[in-house]
């Protein structure tokens, strides 16, 4: 239940942390942003835990800006296209596929994920204890 609760937490977190970017940048937003923020938060958050992948952290920033492209185009698709809620649209932007995603806001997201990644190891480390953050910008821990 506490591992539940500490997941319930940090999705929670970075919803309402994407939800004021967008209010900030944009104007405005929309509740899905929430699960969707949260969600990238959480799986960004976990590249650099215990058992997973033992990349360097900027190995870590390439795979969750794919993540997030990935899980944008999912949501995307199911918000816009299917269901035709008009959450975003980027035809307007160069290099995008079915105006879902598109190249700039993946290198948005890249710089992102370096501050969920410390954002989440910070927050992990301050509230359940978890061990403090250490970081190889070129080369893995080992």
């Amino acid at each position: 239940m506490a591992r539940f609760l500490k997941h319930l937490f940090l999705l929670s977190f970075g919803g309402i942390s994407y939800l004021i970017i967008e209010l900030l940048f944009r104007g405005y937003s929309h509740i899905s942003m929430f699960f969707l923020g949260g969600l990238c938060f959480l799986i960004v958050g976990f590249l650099n835990e215990k058992n997973t992948l033992e990349i360097p952290f900027i190995g870590q920033m390439l795979l969750g800006a794919v993540i997030i492209t990935a899980l944008e185009f999912v949501f995307g698709c199911i918000l816009n296209l299917w269901l035709h809620m008009h959450v975003w649209d980027y035809y307007g932007m160069p290099f995008n596929i079915l105006g879902q995603v598109c190249l700039p806001f993946m290198f948005l997201w890249f710089l992102l994920s370096g501050v969920c990644i410390v954002t989440d190891d910070y927050l992990r480390y301050l509230f359940f204890g978890e061990e403090k953050p250490h970081y190889y910008l070129f080369k893995s821990r080992s």
